[in-house]
């Protein structure tokens, strides 16, 4: 099967990668998060950013085990003063001393992936029941220049839990790849942005690497047999162009996609591309997803520049999911919309107007270690 074809959702008889990244929606063993620290991240509004991690633990730690990186001492001690102020349970929270530069433990922390064992042609089960992490590098959205500690937090922290680090190489050189560049189904087909891994020359993450090569090491790595390409992300995204701000899966055969309907607005033209690339679509069987449109809130702007605030940053937990809000009357109707689209789940709006300053919210901030087999 041509490269094209995986593109497009075609099939054939092609082996199966020997690894797959599950969908977000399935069961966690944990959630990981950096404590916040970087001041600069939040230049003169850092001090509530704390408080929300807060409510954001508290909210997560009642659906699963939340592990929580700090850098120092003091840090370990604000962090569990805070806690114990917001009522977070102390139940499941684990406290791990892997100093980080920034908070988006979403792009640097390990993107784990589960072995497909011998009936992927004989490859050994991972270490960590059955999971590994696929290694890539990162370099801080080819913008930022102090970030030597986060590039080592997903090795660091499969040494705490058992995984092996596999990186993942094209012609001999480690693959750049942030977590909320990506997001996948969990069966082959995985959602991504041209503006994100195909730019040359604003934030180049793999400068030298063709499409097909890109592809190539999605497959291999994380198993996504079909890669759907969106074109650009929203305004004032500091990733330029994260496909978490944007489109999400919600299951095998749906997405959530942002849409804005004002056509005056900046993000207009580029939601209403990705609409008509979304609705083309195939997945790795050949089947059209279902699409469900959320909301966009109203333009968030600090210091004269637009905020990527956006409901498609949420993240899926044991039993729950929390959904960034903006103190805007569409924060209901998008709460509601993703509370049909997961039922049996319970759905957490956590106030984000103050933690959207620093460019990225819930999903941003989170990276899922599934269960073992």
């Amino acid at each position: 099967m041509s490269e094209t074809a995986a593109r497009t959702g075609g099939t054939g008889a092609v082996p199966a990668p020997p690894f797959l990244m599950p969908a977000e929606w399935q069961p966690h063993a944990a959630t990981w998060v950096s404590w916040p620290h970087n001041r600069r991240d939040w230049p003169g509004k850092f001090e509530p950013i704390p408080w929300v991690y807060g409510e954001i633990v508290r909210a997560l730690a009642r659906l699963e085990p939340v592990r929580i990186l700090v850098s120092s001492p003091g840090q370990d001690r604000a962090a569990r003063t805070i806690l114990d102020a917001a009522g977070a349970s102390r139940d499941g929270l684990e406290f791990h001393r892997i100093p980080t530069d920034r908070i988006w433990a979403r792009d640097y922390g390990p993107i784990f992936v589960r072995s497909r064992g011998a009936a992927a042609g004989g490859m050994p089960a991972a270490a960590g029941g059955g999971l590994s992490i696929a290694g890539f590098r990162f370099n801080a959205w080819a913008k930022y220049p102090n970030y030597a500690r986060d590039a080592r937090v997903a090795e660091r922290i499969g040494r705490v839990v058992g995984c092996r680090l596999r990186p993942t190489q094209v012609r001999g050189e480690t693959m750049v790849l942030e977590g909320g560049s990506i997001d996948v189904n969990g069966e082959g087909s995985l959602l991504t942005t041209e503006e994100c891994l195909l730019d040359r020359e604003v934030q180049p993450r793999n400068p030298s690497l063709s499409r097909d090569e890109i592809e190539g090491a999605l497959r291999d790595a994380l198993g996504a047999r079909n890669v759907l390409w969106l074109g650009r992300g929203i305004e004032g995204d500091d990733t330029h162009g994260h496909v978490d701000d944007l489109c999400r899966f919600v299951s095998p055969r749906r997405v959530v996609l942002c849409r804005e309907k004002d056509s005056s607005d900046v993000n207009y033209r580029a939601l209403e591309d990705n609409r008509e690339r979304v609705e083309g679509f195939r997945l790795e069987d050949g089947s059209r997803p279902d699409v469900v449109f959320l909301p966009m809130p109203a333009p968030l702007t600090f210091q004269g520049r637009r905020l990527p605030a956006s409901y498609a940053n949420f993240y899926i937990a044991n039993g729950g999911v929390v959904v960034p809000t903006f103190n805007d009357p569409v924060d209901r109707q998008a709460l509601g919309i993703l509370s049909e689209l997961f039922p049996g789940r319970t759905v957490t709006g956590i106030h984000a107007v103050d933690l959207v300053l620093g460019r990225g919210t819930l999903h941003c901030l989170t990276q899922q270690q599934p269960a073992p087999d």
